[in-house]
């Protein structure tokens, strides 16, 4: 079963990694953003430790980044909304404005 989706009031998801007597573990929201990317947004620019993503349910925008990437493999991830301006500004060149408004 997927992550549920992203709710009009979220604007960001942040994970962490959890210490466990077994080593680190991914937390439920780290999870979440990793099933989000695989199975319901839709990347549209970027690649590596920045990547665009557009939600189909409502077209809003949002950026997998890694804000600790001094941690092996770029730490957990975050997901937020990002603005199409600020996405135009950061992204230009990589996607066309019609793809990341949607169909």
């Amino acid at each position: 079963m997927g992550a549920s989706p992203l709710r009009s009031d979220e604007s960001v998801l942040i994970g962490r990694w959890l210490t466990t007597s077994g080593g680190l573990v991914e937390d439920e929201v780290t999870k979440r953003i990793r099933s989000l990317v695989s199975d319901s947004l839709v990347q549209v620019a970027g690649g590596g430790w920045e990547i665009l993503y557009r939600d189909p349910q409502d077209n809003r925008l949002w950026e997998l980044t890694y804000p600790q990437g001094e941690l092996h493999g770029g730490g957990p991830p975050m997901l937020a909304h990002i603005t199409a301006e600020d996405a135009s500004r950061k992204y230009s060149g990589s996607a066309s404005n019609n793809r990341w408004r949607g169909p």
